[in-house]
């Protein structure tokens, strides 16, 4: 079959493979991929940043955000609501024997001996059949079908906004403004969720007015604030209002850290980005220290997902479809077919890119 692989560690060796089919064992299903997202992650991996080829093989699969059809079903699975022809988007990390990882939590590993499909010493899928655990698939209603690779994204969004919630139950939680900062992907998926949760939501990046990112989060009634215009220390006089939740999701240390000094009285930031490099920047520490301690705010960082985050953010993809039809196909600007995949990885500058198996 055919596949996109990598050697880790090799700057750009992202190349078109042929490999055997998966062998199906009696616990698992064979999924056909239909598409597969591709995000900075995987470009991170093919610039050689990082990225562990599975034990013994000198080559990684790539690919994390799958859609697939389940087409053949192991003989030992009884108890699970898949039959051939189901729809399923694949979680990411598998499990090592740590306390969390052994109760399904592996999204708050605590050893980091986990592997991840397609990052980390496990193969992805951007093959043409993948197989599976079933308690590792989450089945997808046929009407969000068009856009349910957006899920995996989207799952990283609803755990930060879902831990963020849960720990201010410290106090009396009833936020009213909310700010994302960047318009990649997942900060305009979370501008969606935002919007669900009775918060007038702000978002502040570097795109123009009439950017279609901009047009497009408006059209579900966020207010946007372009860095172009507008500092990024002026947003507090600009919303109002006390800053309830941050949300950052810009790949930049440097607003990462900015973000920091714009969280009200109570508030809380959620850090999404994943930086690399060693970015060196000068802050008055102990305005900090302080800001933070008589402001009882919190920061905290979030990575990966839980399934429940999976089985949530179908909610919200099916609530939007419902009410907001054609919006979020609009995040899926470009798709490449197989041999297309050079471009797709090295030289796309659209919002979300998809490759698509026949």
């Amino acid at each position: 079959m055919k596949a996109i692989a990598v050697t880790p560690g090799k700057s750009n060796s992202a190349r078109l493979i042929d490999m055997p089919k998966p062998e199906l064992k009696p616990n698992e299903v064979m999924v056909k991929t239909i598409r597969v997202g591709i995000d900075g992650t995987d470009r991170e991996i093919n610039e050689a940043q990082y990225g562990l080829a599975p034990i013994r093989q000198d080559f990684l699969v790539l690919g994390h955000e799958a859609l697939g059809k389940v087409v053949e079903i192991g003989t030992e699975i009884k108890d699970f609501n898949l039959q051939k022809g189901d729809i399923v988007v694949p979680l990411v990390r598998r499990p090592d024997d740590c306390p969390y990882c052994q109760k399904d939590i592996q999204d708050m590993c605590i050893k980091g001996d986990y592997t991840e499909r397609g990052i980390k010493g496990y193969h992805g899928y951007l093959s043409e059949f993948f197989t599976e655990i079933p308690k590792y698939l989450v089945k997808i209603p046929k009407e969000i079908e068009d856009i349910a690779v957006l899920l995996e994204p989207l799952s990283i969004v609803e755990k930060g906004i879902r831990q963020a919630w849960s720990i201010q139950r410290r106090i009396l939680w009833e936020p009213k403004n909310a700010v994302v900062l960047g318009l990649g992907a997942i900060g305009i998926l979370a501008c969606l969720v935002l919007k669900t949760l009775n918060v007038r939501v702000y978002a502040y990046s570097m795109e123009q007015g009439s950017d279609p990112k901009v047009t497009l989060i408006k059209e579900a009634g966020v207010d946007y604030i372009s860095a172009k215009d507008k500092d990024i220390f002026e947003l507090p006089s600009i919303i109002g209002g006390n800053i309830d939740f941050i949300l950052e999701a810009t790949g930049n240390s440097s607003i990462a850290l900015k973000s920091m000094s714009l969280i009200g009285l109570n508030g809380i930031l959620c850090l999404t980005s994943v930086t690399g490099g060693q970015n060196k920047v000068t802050i008055c520490a102990d305005c900090l220290n302080l800001d933070l301690v008589l402001g009882n705010k919190v920061i905290f960082g979030s990575v990966n997902a839980n399934k429940i985050d999976f089985e949530k953010g179908v909610e919200h993809l099916t609530f939007y479809n419902t009410h907001y039809p054609g919006l979020l196909n609009r995040l899926i600007t470009n798709k490449f077919k197989v041999n297309e995949f050079k471009e797709a990885l090295e030289e796309f500058r659209g919002l979300k890119a998809v490759i698509e198996f026949d």
